[in-house]
């Protein structure tokens, strides 16, 4: 992705956060956790520390920190000139971008507590999302999805959990989720969850002009990579489809396609799909 010359968000929060040890489980073991932990929202940082309290210490914001909250900056910088636009060309309003927290190791959030046991979110109670910056080496090297495109995709959901806030699909989900079955608030939420993909994809289509040889397919292969479907078989498991909350490995990449083919937000309406 060509980000030189493009500005940096002022709509960033660089936050120093707390060391967080992962202890002994390997590499597998940390890939299950970490799966865990993103596709259900729990923090699973006491699994990462082997069940017990561990010492934490102040985690100095590194080089590659700084070269994550440079690249986040940017992008987010992408995102807030598309929608500012989108909103006021196809919606006829006005956006109000979120900020976005960057930090290493663990933050807070009137969400819950942020690691990167937890993976990137958006939180509605105060329309700011999370990112640890190690989560772009988790996404690369035990994720299979590495490549700057695919970590600007992530950014990209996040923002656009914001976009449904804004429209104010995403409080309306959650209260029928509260007064639903697990497995039909896990429906619903899979709605949602390929809503972003798609607005994703919308933002992708307006970016087009920064994208590179082959950013296309690495947004794509993060998007199958982090299917529920695919994530339960790398945890050992067969697929469940009740439990599933973000939607299966091709329906993530079909609808992250469906924004960027048609780059319309009525196209993007999970909601009203009758097969997703």
């Amino acid at each position: 992705m060509r980000l030189r010359g493009i500005r940096r968000s002022k709509n960033v929060e660089v936050r120093q956060g707390r060391g967080a040890r992962a202890g002994g489980i390997g590499i597998v073991g940390l890939l299950v956790v970490l799966g865990i932990g993103y596709f259900t929202g729990i923090d699973v940082s006491p699994l990462l520390q082997g069940g017990a309290p561990q010492p934490q210490q102040s985690a100095p914001v590194s080089a590659a920190d700084s070269k994550a909250t440079q690249f986040s900056a940017q992008v987010l910088a992408t995102t807030e000139d598309v929608w500012t636009d989108i909103f006021r060309e196809q919606l006829g309003r006005t956006y109000v971008p979120p900020k976005l927290v960057v930090f290493s190791g663990i933050t807070q959030s009137p969400c819950g507590g942020a690691s990167g046991a937890t993976g990137p979110f958006y939180c509605p109670a105060d329309s700011k999302a999370y990112l640890d910056t190690a989560f772009f080496t988790l996404l690369d090297q035990r994720m299979g999805a590495g490549g700057d495109f695919a970590a600007a995709y992530v950014i990209a959901h996040e923002v656009a959990h914001h976009v449904q806030n804004e429209l104010d699909i995403l409080p309306k989900v959650n209260a029928a989720r509260q007064q639903s079955s697990k497995t039909e608030a896990n429906a619903l939420t899979v709605r949602l969850e390929l809503m972003a993909d798609c607005l994703s994809g919308i933002w992708a289509a307006n970016v087009r002009g920064l994208m590179e040889r082959g950013d296309l397919q690495e947004a794509l292969n993060a998007a199958r990579k982090i299917g529920d479907d695919y994530l339960q078989r790398q945890a050992g498991r067969v697929p469940q489809p009740h439990t599933f909350t973000h939607g299966t490995s091709e329906q993530r990449a079909r609808w992250f396609a469906r924004g960027f083919e048609t780059g319309q937000v009525g196209q993007c309406d999970t909601f009203a799909a009758r097969q997703l």
